[in-house]
Protein backbone atom coordinates (compact mmCIF):
# COMPACT_ATOMS: atom_id res chain seq x y z
CA UNK A 1 0.00 0.00 0.00
CA UNK A 2 1.20 3.51 -0.74
CA UNK A 3 1.94 6.14 1.90
CA UNK A 4 -0.46 8.44 0.06
CA UNK A 5 -3.33 6.12 0.99
CA UNK A 6 -2.15 4.54 4.19
CA UNK A 7 -0.13 7.28 5.87
CA UNK A 8 1.92 6.61 8.95
CA UNK A 9 0.76 3.76 11.22
CA UNK A 10 -1.29 5.12 14.10
CA UNK A 11 0.47 4.74 17.46
CA UNK A 12 -1.37 2.63 20.03
CA UNK A 13 -1.78 3.43 23.72
CA UNK A 14 -2.64 0.74 26.23
CA UNK A 15 -3.48 0.78 29.91
CA UNK A 16 -4.43 -2.58 31.40
CA UNK A 17 -7.43 -3.90 29.44
CA UNK A 18 -7.87 -0.58 27.63
CA UNK A 19 -6.34 0.31 24.27
CA UNK A 20 -6.85 2.96 21.61
CA UNK A 21 -5.22 4.29 18.45
CA UNK A 22 -4.03 7.88 18.30
CA UNK A 23 -5.03 9.14 14.85
CA UNK A 24 -3.75 12.70 14.84
CA UNK A 25 -6.06 14.46 17.35
CA UNK A 26 -8.50 11.54 17.64
CA UNK A 27 -8.72 8.70 20.17
CA UNK A 28 -9.89 5.96 17.78
CA UNK A 29 -11.10 2.38 18.26
CA UNK A 30 -11.35 2.65 22.04
CA UNK A 31 -11.26 -1.00 23.07
CA UNK A 32 -11.71 -3.08 26.21
CA UNK A 33 -9.85 -6.42 26.15
CA UNK A 34 -9.59 -6.10 22.37
CA UNK A 35 -13.30 -5.38 21.76
CA UNK A 36 -14.18 -1.94 20.35
CA UNK A 37 -16.43 -0.06 22.79
CA UNK A 38 -16.44 3.33 21.03
CA UNK A 39 -15.25 4.09 17.53
CA UNK A 40 -13.81 7.42 18.56
CA UNK A 41 -13.71 10.33 20.94
CA UNK A 42 -12.27 13.65 19.82
CA UNK A 43 -12.57 17.36 20.48
CA UNK A 44 -13.91 19.40 17.57
CA UNK A 45 -13.97 23.13 16.81
CA UNK A 46 -16.51 24.09 14.14
CA UNK A 47 -17.20 27.56 12.79
CA UNK A 48 -20.52 29.14 11.83
CA UNK A 49 -20.55 27.25 8.48
CA UNK A 50 -19.88 23.86 10.16
CA UNK A 51 -16.36 23.86 8.74
CA UNK A 52 -13.89 22.21 11.12
CA UNK A 53 -10.82 24.04 12.35
CA UNK A 54 -7.72 21.91 12.51
CA UNK A 55 -6.68 20.81 15.98
CA UNK A 56 -2.89 20.72 16.00
CA UNK A 57 -1.20 18.37 18.46
CA UNK A 58 1.78 20.27 19.91
CA UNK A 59 2.91 17.60 22.37
CA UNK A 60 1.91 14.12 23.50
CA UNK A 61 2.50 12.96 27.08
CA UNK A 62 1.96 9.24 27.60
CA UNK A 63 2.15 7.03 30.68
CA UNK A 64 0.65 3.77 31.79
CA UNK A 65 -2.44 5.53 33.12
CA UNK A 66 -2.94 8.59 30.90
CA UNK A 67 -2.47 9.89 27.37
CA UNK A 68 -2.51 13.70 27.11
CA UNK A 69 -2.60 15.76 23.92
CA UNK A 70 -1.56 19.40 24.19
CA UNK A 71 -3.41 21.06 21.33
CA UNK A 72 -4.27 24.34 19.66
CA UNK A 73 -6.79 25.10 16.93
CA UNK A 74 -5.88 26.83 13.71
CA UNK A 75 -7.88 28.33 10.88
CA UNK A 76 -11.42 29.70 10.43
CA UNK A 77 -10.72 32.48 12.92
CA UNK A 78 -10.37 30.13 15.88
CA UNK A 79 -7.65 30.29 18.54
CA UNK A 80 -8.28 27.70 21.24
CA UNK A 81 -5.57 26.03 23.32
CA UNK A 82 -5.61 23.30 25.92
CA UNK A 83 -5.63 19.53 26.35
CA UNK A 84 -7.47 16.39 25.39
CA UNK A 85 -6.71 13.51 27.76
CA UNK A 86 -7.60 9.84 28.15
CA UNK A 87 -7.03 8.39 31.60
CA UNK A 88 -7.64 4.92 32.98
CA UNK A 89 -9.49 5.03 36.29
CA UNK A 90 -9.50 1.36 37.22
CA UNK A 91 -9.79 -1.89 35.29
CA UNK A 92 -13.23 -1.13 33.87
CA UNK A 93 -13.24 2.69 33.65
CA UNK A 94 -11.78 5.14 31.15
CA UNK A 95 -12.30 8.91 31.18
CA UNK A 96 -11.71 11.29 28.29
CA UNK A 97 -11.75 15.01 28.99
CA UNK A 98 -11.00 18.24 27.21
CA UNK A 99 -10.16 21.66 28.58
CA UNK A 100 -9.86 24.30 25.87
CA UNK A 101 -9.55 28.06 26.31
CA UNK A 102 -10.38 30.53 23.56
CA UNK A 103 -7.79 33.30 23.24
CA UNK A 104 -10.24 35.51 21.35
CA UNK A 105 -13.91 35.79 20.55
CA UNK A 106 -15.09 33.08 18.16
CA UNK A 107 -18.46 32.25 16.61
CA UNK A 108 -18.97 28.49 16.64
CA UNK A 109 -21.70 25.98 15.89
CA UNK A 110 -20.01 23.31 18.02
CA UNK A 111 -16.92 23.19 20.19
CA UNK A 112 -16.38 20.23 22.49
CA UNK A 113 -16.22 16.44 22.61
CA UNK A 114 -17.96 14.04 20.25
CA UNK A 115 -18.19 10.27 20.68
CA UNK A 116 -18.77 7.78 17.87
CA UNK A 117 -20.56 4.48 18.48
CA UNK A 118 -19.92 1.45 16.21
CA UNK A 119 -22.56 0.60 13.57
CA UNK A 120 -22.65 -2.99 14.87
CA UNK A 121 -24.95 -1.60 17.60
CA UNK A 122 -27.78 -1.23 15.05
CA UNK A 123 -30.96 -2.46 16.72
CA UNK A 124 -29.34 -2.91 20.15
CA UNK A 125 -31.28 -1.75 23.21
CA UNK A 126 -30.00 1.39 24.93
CA UNK A 127 -30.99 3.32 28.04
CA UNK A 128 -30.82 7.10 27.77
CA UNK A 129 -30.29 8.93 31.07
CA UNK A 130 -31.34 12.56 31.20
CA UNK A 131 -29.98 15.46 33.28
CA UNK A 132 -33.10 15.37 35.50
CA UNK A 133 -32.46 11.72 36.41
CA UNK A 134 -35.12 10.25 34.14
CA UNK A 135 -34.41 7.26 31.90
CA UNK A 136 -35.77 6.54 28.42
CA UNK A 137 -35.52 3.00 27.07
CA UNK A 138 -34.79 2.98 23.36
CA UNK A 139 -32.67 1.32 20.67
CA UNK A 140 -29.89 2.27 18.33
CA UNK A 141 -31.75 2.66 15.01
CA UNK A 142 -31.66 -0.31 12.65
CA UNK A 143 -32.80 1.71 9.62
CA UNK A 144 -30.87 4.93 9.11
CA UNK A 145 -32.67 7.49 11.26
CA UNK A 146 -33.42 10.77 9.48
CA UNK A 147 -33.45 12.68 12.75
CA UNK A 148 -31.76 12.44 16.13
CA UNK A 149 -32.57 9.08 17.81
CA UNK A 150 -31.67 10.37 21.29
CA UNK A 151 -31.99 13.79 22.95
CA UNK A 152 -31.14 15.41 26.28
CA UNK A 153 -28.39 12.93 27.09
CA UNK A 154 -26.45 12.77 30.36
CA UNK A 155 -25.61 9.08 29.98
CA UNK A 156 -26.08 6.03 27.76
CA UNK A 157 -26.03 2.31 28.57
CA UNK A 158 -26.06 -0.71 26.28
CA UNK A 159 -24.78 -4.28 25.97
CA UNK A 160 -23.08 -5.88 22.97
CA UNK A 161 -20.93 -8.97 22.36
CA UNK A 162 -20.83 -9.92 26.04
CA UNK A 163 -19.91 -6.45 27.31
CA UNK A 164 -22.13 -4.04 29.26
CA UNK A 165 -21.19 -0.40 28.62
CA UNK A 166 -22.17 2.72 30.57
CA UNK A 167 -21.12 6.17 29.33
CA UNK A 168 -21.53 9.41 31.26
CA UNK A 169 -21.31 12.85 29.67
CA UNK A 170 -20.45 16.03 31.59
CA UNK A 171 -19.92 19.70 30.76
CA UNK A 172 -22.93 20.12 28.50
CA UNK A 173 -26.14 18.42 27.37
CA UNK A 174 -25.56 15.91 24.57
CA UNK A 175 -27.68 14.36 21.83
CA UNK A 176 -27.19 11.72 19.13
CA UNK A 177 -27.41 11.62 15.35
CA UNK A 178 -27.16 8.72 12.91
CA UNK A 179 -24.01 9.42 10.91
CA UNK A 180 -24.74 6.53 8.56
CA UNK A 181 -26.78 9.18 6.71
CA UNK A 182 -23.43 10.53 5.46
CA UNK A 183 -21.99 6.98 5.00
CA UNK A 184 -19.99 7.34 8.22
CA UNK A 185 -19.74 4.03 10.06
CA UNK A 186 -21.07 5.40 13.34
CA UNK A 187 -23.72 6.96 15.49
CA UNK A 188 -22.46 10.27 16.94
CA UNK A 189 -23.17 11.66 20.39
CA UNK A 190 -22.25 15.34 20.51
CA UNK A 191 -22.87 18.46 22.52
CA UNK A 192 -24.71 21.43 22.17
CA UNK A 193 -28.24 20.42 21.16
CA UNK A 194 -29.17 21.62 17.68
CA UNK A 195 -32.43 23.02 19.05
CA UNK A 196 -30.37 25.76 20.69
CA UNK A 197 -29.43 28.80 18.58
CA UNK A 198 -26.26 28.60 16.50
CA UNK A 199 -23.78 29.99 15.89
CA UNK A 200 -23.07 30.97 19.46
CA UNK A 201 -20.19 33.08 20.77
CA UNK A 202 -17.17 31.91 22.71
CA UNK A 203 -15.79 34.93 24.53
CA UNK A 204 -12.10 35.69 24.87
CA UNK A 205 -10.64 33.64 27.75
CA UNK A 206 -13.77 31.42 27.91
CA UNK A 207 -13.08 27.75 28.64
CA UNK A 208 -14.80 24.67 27.25
CA UNK A 209 -14.51 21.82 29.77
CA UNK A 210 -16.21 18.50 29.01
CA UNK A 211 -15.70 14.83 29.85
CA UNK A 212 -16.91 11.40 28.75
CA UNK A 213 -16.50 8.53 31.22
CA UNK A 214 -16.81 4.91 30.07
CA UNK A 215 -17.52 2.01 32.45
CA UNK A 216 -17.39 -1.58 31.19
CA UNK A 217 -18.17 -4.98 32.68
CA UNK A 218 -18.26 -8.48 31.26
CA UNK A 219 -16.02 -10.47 28.94
CA UNK A 220 -16.01 -9.71 25.20
CA UNK A 221 -17.01 -12.46 22.78
CA UNK A 222 -14.05 -13.46 20.64
CA UNK A 223 -14.58 -13.55 16.88
CA UNK A 224 -13.07 -16.47 14.98
CA UNK A 225 -11.03 -15.33 11.99
CA UNK A 226 -11.45 -17.48 8.88
CA UNK A 227 -8.34 -18.00 6.70
CA UNK A 228 -10.43 -18.04 3.50
CA UNK A 229 -13.05 -15.48 2.48
CA UNK A 230 -16.13 -16.57 0.54
CA UNK A 231 -18.40 -14.20 -1.39
CA UNK A 232 -21.62 -15.67 -2.78
CA UNK A 233 -23.09 -13.88 -5.81
CA UNK A 234 -26.67 -14.11 -7.02
CA UNK A 235 -28.10 -13.21 -10.43
CA UNK A 236 -30.34 -10.17 -10.61
CA UNK A 237 -31.42 -7.15 -12.68
CA UNK A 238 -29.03 -5.30 -15.00
CA UNK A 239 -26.13 -3.42 -13.44
CA UNK A 240 -26.30 0.39 -13.22
CA UNK A 241 -25.06 2.68 -15.95
CA UNK A 242 -21.79 4.42 -15.09
CA UNK A 243 -21.57 8.19 -15.49
CA UNK A 244 -18.85 10.76 -14.83
CA UNK A 245 -19.20 14.38 -13.71
CA UNK A 246 -17.96 17.22 -15.86
CA UNK A 247 -14.70 18.70 -14.65
CA UNK A 248 -14.85 21.76 -12.40
CA UNK A 249 -11.12 22.51 -12.86
CA UNK A 250 -9.77 25.65 -14.55
CA UNK A 251 -9.25 25.73 -18.31
CA UNK A 252 -7.65 24.58 -20.53
CA UNK A 253 -9.24 21.17 -20.90
CA UNK A 254 -7.03 18.31 -22.13
CA UNK A 255 -7.84 15.96 -24.99
CA UNK A 256 -9.30 12.70 -23.72
CA UNK A 257 -11.63 9.88 -24.71
CA UNK A 258 -15.02 10.01 -22.97
CA UNK A 259 -15.91 7.18 -20.59
CA UNK A 260 -19.26 6.03 -19.29
CA UNK A 261 -22.84 6.45 -20.41
CA UNK A 262 -23.44 10.08 -19.45
CA UNK A 263 -21.87 13.27 -18.11
CA UNK A 264 -23.39 14.82 -14.99
CA UNK A 265 -23.18 18.61 -14.79
CA UNK A 266 -24.43 20.95 -12.08
CA UNK A 267 -25.22 24.47 -13.27
CA UNK A 268 -25.73 27.29 -10.79
CA UNK A 269 -27.85 29.77 -12.73
CA UNK A 270 -26.81 32.62 -10.43
CA UNK A 271 -23.25 32.38 -11.76
CA UNK A 272 -22.07 34.14 -14.89
CA UNK A 273 -20.16 31.15 -16.32
CA UNK A 274 -22.81 28.43 -16.26
CA UNK A 275 -23.04 28.49 -20.07
CA UNK A 276 -19.31 27.80 -20.34
CA UNK A 277 -19.73 24.93 -17.89
CA UNK A 278 -22.54 23.49 -20.01
CA UNK A 279 -20.42 23.77 -23.16
CA UNK A 280 -17.60 21.89 -21.45
CA UNK A 281 -19.93 19.10 -20.32
CA UNK A 282 -21.45 18.81 -23.80
CA UNK A 283 -18.05 18.54 -25.49
CA UNK A 284 -17.90 14.80 -24.76
CA UNK A 285 -20.93 14.15 -26.96
CA UNK A 286 -22.40 11.89 -24.27
CA UNK A 287 -25.94 12.30 -22.91
CA UNK A 288 -26.18 14.91 -20.16
CA UNK A 289 -27.56 14.59 -16.65
CA UNK A 290 -28.24 18.26 -15.81
CA UNK A 291 -28.75 19.55 -12.26
CA UNK A 292 -29.86 23.21 -12.15
CA UNK A 293 -29.43 25.40 -9.08
CA UNK A 294 -32.09 28.04 -9.58
CA UNK A 295 -31.25 31.75 -9.48
CA UNK A 296 -33.17 33.24 -6.59
CA UNK A 297 -32.96 36.80 -7.96
CA UNK A 298 -33.70 35.82 -11.57
CA UNK A 299 -36.61 33.37 -11.89
CA UNK A 300 -36.48 33.63 -15.69
CA UNK A 301 -32.93 32.23 -15.80
CA UNK A 302 -34.33 28.67 -15.91
CA UNK A 303 -36.11 29.55 -19.16
CA UNK A 304 -32.85 30.65 -20.76
CA UNK A 305 -31.11 27.56 -19.39
CA UNK A 306 -33.73 25.26 -20.90
CA UNK A 307 -33.26 26.95 -24.27
CA UNK A 308 -29.53 26.26 -23.99
CA UNK A 309 -30.34 22.53 -23.79
CA UNK A 310 -32.42 22.52 -26.98
CA UNK A 311 -29.85 20.98 -29.32
CA UNK A 312 -28.06 18.82 -26.75
CA UNK A 313 -28.54 15.13 -25.86
CA UNK A 314 -30.15 15.55 -22.43
CA UNK A 315 -31.08 12.32 -20.69
CA UNK A 316 -32.48 13.81 -17.47
CA UNK A 317 -32.73 17.09 -15.59
CA UNK A 318 -33.72 18.43 -12.20
CA UNK A 319 -33.66 21.73 -10.31
CA UNK A 320 -32.97 22.82 -6.73
CA UNK A 321 -33.80 26.08 -4.93
CA UNK A 322 -30.70 27.64 -3.36
CA UNK A 323 -32.44 28.92 -0.21
CA UNK A 324 -35.63 28.60 1.76
CA UNK A 325 -37.31 25.69 3.53
CA UNK A 326 -36.67 23.40 0.54
CA UNK A 327 -33.05 24.49 0.12
CA UNK A 328 -31.20 22.01 -2.14
CA UNK A 329 -34.37 19.87 -2.45
CA UNK A 330 -36.30 19.65 -5.72
CA UNK A 331 -39.71 20.55 -4.38
CA UNK A 332 -42.97 21.08 -6.27
CA UNK A 333 -42.13 24.71 -7.10
CA UNK A 334 -38.65 23.97 -8.48
CA UNK A 335 -39.87 21.02 -10.56
CA UNK A 336 -42.83 23.06 -11.80
CA UNK A 337 -40.55 25.83 -13.06
CA UNK A 338 -38.28 23.26 -14.70
CA UNK A 339 -41.09 21.39 -16.44
CA UNK A 340 -42.55 24.61 -17.82
CA UNK A 341 -39.15 25.79 -19.07
CA UNK A 342 -38.36 22.47 -20.77
CA UNK A 343 -41.79 22.36 -22.43
CA UNK A 344 -41.48 25.93 -23.71
CA UNK A 345 -38.00 25.18 -25.05
CA UNK A 346 -39.12 21.95 -26.71
CA UNK A 347 -36.63 19.85 -24.74
CA UNK A 348 -37.60 16.26 -24.07
CA UNK A 349 -35.86 14.73 -21.05
CA UNK A 350 -36.67 12.75 -17.96
CA UNK A 351 -37.49 15.04 -15.06
CA UNK A 352 -36.00 13.63 -11.87
CA UNK A 353 -36.01 14.95 -8.33
CA UNK A 354 -34.27 14.53 -5.05
CA UNK A 355 -31.54 16.41 -3.25
CA UNK A 356 -28.41 18.22 -4.32
CA UNK A 357 -26.51 16.92 -1.32
CA UNK A 358 -26.26 13.76 0.76
CA UNK A 359 -28.66 10.91 1.40
CA UNK A 360 -29.22 12.68 4.73
CA UNK A 361 -31.40 15.31 3.10
CA UNK A 362 -33.30 12.74 1.02
CA UNK A 363 -33.96 10.78 4.20
CA UNK A 364 -35.24 13.91 5.95
CA UNK A 365 -36.95 15.80 3.13
CA UNK A 366 -38.31 13.20 0.68
CA UNK A 367 -41.85 14.31 1.62
CA UNK A 368 -41.18 17.54 -0.31
CA UNK A 369 -40.69 15.72 -3.62
CA UNK A 370 -43.62 16.09 -6.04
CA UNK A 371 -45.40 13.21 -7.69
CA UNK A 372 -44.83 12.24 -11.30
CA UNK A 373 -41.02 12.24 -11.21
CA UNK A 374 -39.04 9.96 -13.52
CA UNK A 375 -36.37 9.15 -10.94
CA UNK A 376 -34.70 10.11 -7.66
CA UNK A 377 -31.20 11.60 -7.18
CA UNK A 378 -28.73 12.28 -4.38
CA UNK A 379 -24.96 12.68 -4.11
CA UNK A 380 -22.47 10.88 -1.88
CA UNK A 381 -19.10 11.56 -0.32
CA UNK A 382 -17.25 9.45 2.25
CA UNK A 383 -15.16 12.34 3.59
CA UNK A 384 -17.66 14.67 5.21
CA UNK A 385 -16.93 14.37 8.94
CA UNK A 386 -13.46 12.83 8.71
CA UNK A 387 -10.63 12.81 6.15
CA UNK A 388 -8.97 9.56 7.24
CA UNK A 389 -8.39 6.58 4.95
CA UNK A 390 -10.05 4.48 7.64
CA UNK A 391 -13.19 6.55 7.07
CA UNK A 392 -12.90 5.97 3.33
CA UNK A 393 -12.83 2.20 3.81
CA UNK A 394 -15.52 2.06 6.50
CA UNK A 395 -17.90 4.09 4.35
CA UNK A 396 -18.33 1.27 1.84
CA UNK A 397 -20.55 -0.92 4.03
CA UNK A 398 -22.59 2.18 4.87
CA UNK A 399 -23.04 2.85 1.15
CA UNK A 400 -24.86 -0.48 0.92
CA UNK A 401 -27.22 0.60 3.72
CA UNK A 402 -27.81 3.98 2.05
CA UNK A 403 -28.51 2.35 -1.34
CA UNK A 404 -31.03 -0.09 0.09
CA UNK A 405 -32.85 2.60 2.05
CA UNK A 406 -32.69 4.99 -0.90
CA UNK A 407 -34.34 2.39 -3.13
CA UNK A 408 -37.14 2.00 -0.58
CA UNK A 409 -37.64 5.78 -0.43
CA UNK A 410 -37.70 5.92 -4.24
CA UNK A 411 -40.75 3.65 -4.17
CA UNK A 412 -40.08 1.95 -7.49
CA UNK A 413 -38.59 4.93 -9.30
CA UNK A 414 -35.06 4.60 -10.74
CA UNK A 415 -32.40 5.80 -8.29
CA UNK A 416 -29.45 7.80 -9.67
CA UNK A 417 -26.57 8.19 -7.19
CA UNK A 418 -24.05 10.90 -7.93
CA UNK A 419 -21.97 12.87 -8.03
CA UNK A 420 -19.89 10.43 -5.98
CA UNK A 421 -16.73 12.26 -4.93
CA UNK A 422 -14.14 11.88 -2.20
CA UNK A 423 -14.98 15.27 -0.71
CA UNK A 424 -18.26 17.23 -0.94
CA UNK A 425 -18.86 19.04 -4.21
CA UNK A 426 -20.42 21.91 -2.23
CA UNK A 427 -21.05 22.88 1.39
CA UNK A 428 -24.75 22.30 1.96
CA UNK A 429 -24.44 23.39 5.62
CA UNK A 430 -22.92 26.81 4.90
CA UNK A 431 -24.73 29.79 6.38
CA UNK A 432 -23.00 32.30 4.10
CA UNK A 433 -23.18 32.27 0.28
CA UNK A 434 -20.24 30.91 -1.74
CA UNK A 435 -18.06 33.32 -3.75
CA UNK A 436 -19.27 33.98 -7.27
CA UNK A 437 -17.01 33.65 -10.34
CA UNK A 438 -15.56 36.84 -11.75
CA UNK A 439 -15.53 35.74 -15.39
CA UNK A 440 -17.84 34.30 -18.03
CA UNK A 441 -15.34 31.59 -18.93
CA UNK A 442 -13.76 28.76 -16.94
CA UNK A 443 -10.28 30.22 -16.41
CA UNK A 444 -10.90 29.81 -12.64
CA UNK A 445 -12.97 26.64 -12.94
CA UNK A 446 -16.58 26.64 -11.80
CA UNK A 447 -18.91 25.61 -9.03
CA UNK A 448 -19.26 26.62 -5.38
CA UNK A 449 -17.10 23.78 -4.09
CA UNK A 450 -15.31 24.32 -0.77
CA UNK A 451 -11.73 25.52 -0.90
CA UNK A 452 -10.23 22.13 -0.01
CA UNK A 453 -12.05 20.04 -2.59
CA UNK A 454 -9.09 18.15 -4.00
CA UNK A 455 -8.08 15.10 -2.02
CA UNK A 456 -4.53 13.80 -2.58
CA UNK A 457 -5.84 10.21 -2.64
CA UNK A 458 -7.58 10.96 -5.94
CA UNK A 459 -4.37 9.79 -7.64
CA UNK A 460 -3.71 6.84 -5.31
CA UNK A 461 -3.61 3.33 -6.84
CA UNK A 462 -5.83 2.14 -3.99
CA UNK A 463 -8.68 4.37 -5.17
CA UNK A 464 -9.30 1.92 -8.03
CA UNK A 465 -10.10 -0.87 -5.55
CA UNK A 466 -12.19 1.55 -3.49
CA UNK A 467 -14.23 2.45 -6.58
CA UNK A 468 -14.96 -1.20 -7.41
CA UNK A 469 -15.95 -1.87 -3.79
CA UNK A 470 -18.13 1.25 -3.75
CA UNK A 471 -19.95 0.18 -6.92
CA UNK A 472 -20.48 -3.31 -5.48
CA UNK A 473 -22.03 -1.73 -2.39
CA UNK A 474 -24.16 0.85 -4.18
CA UNK A 475 -25.36 -1.27 -7.13
CA UNK A 476 -28.36 -2.89 -5.47
CA UNK A 477 -31.45 -3.59 -7.59
CA UNK A 478 -33.25 -0.30 -8.13
CA UNK A 479 -30.09 1.77 -8.55
CA UNK A 480 -29.97 2.81 -12.20
CA UNK A 481 -26.92 5.11 -12.41
CA UNK A 482 -23.69 5.62 -10.48
CA UNK A 483 -21.69 8.78 -11.32
CA UNK A 484 -18.06 8.63 -10.15
CA UNK A 485 -15.62 11.54 -9.91
CA UNK A 486 -14.95 14.10 -12.67
CA UNK A 487 -13.65 13.67 -16.20
CA UNK A 488 -10.30 15.34 -15.42
CA UNK A 489 -8.59 17.65 -12.94
CA UNK A 490 -7.86 17.40 -9.20
CA UNK A 491 -11.16 15.55 -8.61
CA UNK A 492 -10.96 13.56 -11.81
CA UNK A 493 -10.14 10.29 -13.50
CA UNK A 494 -7.33 12.06 -15.35
CA UNK A 495 -4.92 14.81 -14.47
CA UNK A 496 -5.29 18.33 -15.87
CA UNK A 497 -2.99 17.34 -18.75
CA UNK A 498 -5.07 14.26 -19.57
CA UNK A 499 -2.90 11.53 -18.02
CA UNK A 500 -4.93 8.58 -16.78
CA UNK A 501 -5.19 7.98 -13.02
CA UNK A 502 -5.68 4.53 -11.47
CA UNK A 503 -9.39 5.09 -10.75
CA UNK A 504 -9.99 5.35 -14.52
CA UNK A 505 -9.26 1.62 -14.88
CA UNK A 506 -11.94 0.86 -12.30
CA UNK A 507 -14.55 3.13 -13.92
CA UNK A 508 -13.86 1.65 -17.35
CA UNK A 509 -14.18 -1.87 -15.93
CA UNK A 510 -17.53 -0.97 -14.35
CA UNK A 511 -18.74 0.75 -17.52
CA UNK A 512 -17.98 -2.43 -19.52
CA UNK A 513 -20.42 -4.40 -17.32
CA UNK A 514 -23.19 -1.78 -17.20
CA UNK A 515 -26.58 -2.97 -18.43
CA UNK A 516 -25.67 -6.66 -18.24
CA UNK A 517 -27.56 -9.05 -15.89
CA UNK A 518 -25.94 -8.43 -12.55
CA UNK A 519 -24.16 -10.73 -10.13
CA UNK A 520 -24.40 -9.21 -6.66
CA UNK A 521 -23.56 -10.28 -3.13
CA UNK A 522 -22.79 -9.17 0.38
CA UNK A 523 -19.33 -8.51 1.78
CA UNK A 524 -18.38 -10.90 4.58
CA UNK A 525 -16.43 -8.22 6.47
CA UNK A 526 -16.80 -4.85 4.76
CA UNK A 527 -13.31 -5.18 3.25
CA UNK A 528 -13.79 -7.65 0.38
CA UNK A 529 -16.44 -6.87 -2.24
CA UNK A 530 -17.43 -8.40 -5.57
CA UNK A 531 -19.69 -7.41 -8.46
CA UNK A 532 -20.21 -9.25 -11.73
CA UNK A 533 -22.16 -9.56 -14.95
CA UNK A 534 -23.61 -12.62 -16.66
CA UNK A 535 -23.41 -12.90 -20.42
CA UNK A 536 -23.86 -15.67 -22.99
CA UNK A 537 -20.09 -16.13 -23.24
CA UNK A 538 -18.97 -16.14 -19.61
CA UNK A 539 -19.45 -14.53 -16.23
CA UNK A 540 -17.13 -11.59 -15.50
CA UNK A 541 -16.55 -10.66 -11.86
CA UNK A 542 -14.68 -7.68 -10.39
CA UNK A 543 -13.27 -8.43 -6.94
CA UNK A 544 -11.79 -5.74 -4.67
CA UNK A 545 -10.06 -5.90 -1.32
CA UNK A 546 -9.55 -2.87 0.93
CA UNK A 547 -7.65 -4.87 3.51
CA UNK A 548 -4.10 -3.99 4.58
CA UNK A 549 -3.11 -7.65 4.17
CA UNK A 550 -3.29 -10.08 1.26
CA UNK A 551 -6.54 -12.03 0.99
CA UNK A 552 -7.61 -15.37 -0.51
CA UNK A 553 -11.17 -15.12 -1.78
CA UNK A 554 -13.56 -17.74 -3.16
CA UNK A 555 -16.25 -16.29 -5.45
CA UNK A 556 -19.28 -18.58 -5.56
CA UNK A 557 -21.33 -18.04 -8.73
CA UNK A 558 -24.96 -19.03 -9.31
CA UNK A 559 -25.01 -22.76 -9.97
CA UNK A 560 -22.21 -23.49 -7.52
CA UNK A 561 -19.11 -22.71 -9.60
CA UNK A 562 -16.30 -21.33 -7.42
CA UNK A 563 -13.44 -19.11 -8.59
CA UNK A 564 -10.54 -18.52 -6.25
CA UNK A 565 -8.54 -15.30 -6.37
CA UNK A 566 -5.51 -13.97 -4.49
CA UNK A 567 -5.67 -10.23 -3.80
CA UNK A 568 -2.81 -8.01 -2.72
CA UNK A 569 -3.67 -5.26 -0.21
CA UNK A 570 -6.05 -2.61 -1.59
CA UNK A 571 -6.28 -3.93 -5.14
CA UNK A 572 -8.94 -5.26 -7.48
CA UNK A 573 -8.93 -7.87 -10.22
CA UNK A 574 -11.15 -9.32 -12.94
CA UNK A 575 -12.00 -13.04 -12.76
Amino acid sequence: MTDLWNGEPAPEWTSGPWSLELRDDEFADISYEGSVVLRSIRAVVRDRNWDTARLVVDRVDASGIALTLHVHSTGLGSDLRGIVRAEARGAGRLRVLTDLESASGFETNRTGLVALHPPALAGAAMDIRHPDGGVTRSRFPADISPHQPAFDIAGLSWSHDGVAVDVRFAGDVFEMEDQRNWTDASYKTYSRPLALPFPYALAADERVVQSIEISVSGTPTRAVEEPLTRVRLEEGPPLPAIAVSASTAPDPAPDFAPVGAAVLVELDLATRNWRAALDRAAASGLPLDVRFVLAEDDPAAIDQAALALRDLPVSRATAFPPTGPAQHVSDLSAIGHLRHALTEAGVEAEVVGGVRSHFTELNREHHRLPRGLDGIVFSSTPLFHSLSSAQLIESIAMQRLVANQGVRLAGGLPLHIGPISLRPHFNNAATSPPPMPEHDDLRDGYGPAPAEVADPRQSAPELAAWTIASAAAFAVPGVTTLAYFEEWGPRGLRTADGAALPALDAVEALAALAGEPGLRGDSPDGLVWALGARSADRDVVLVASLDRRARRVDIELPGGTVRRVELAPCTFTRV
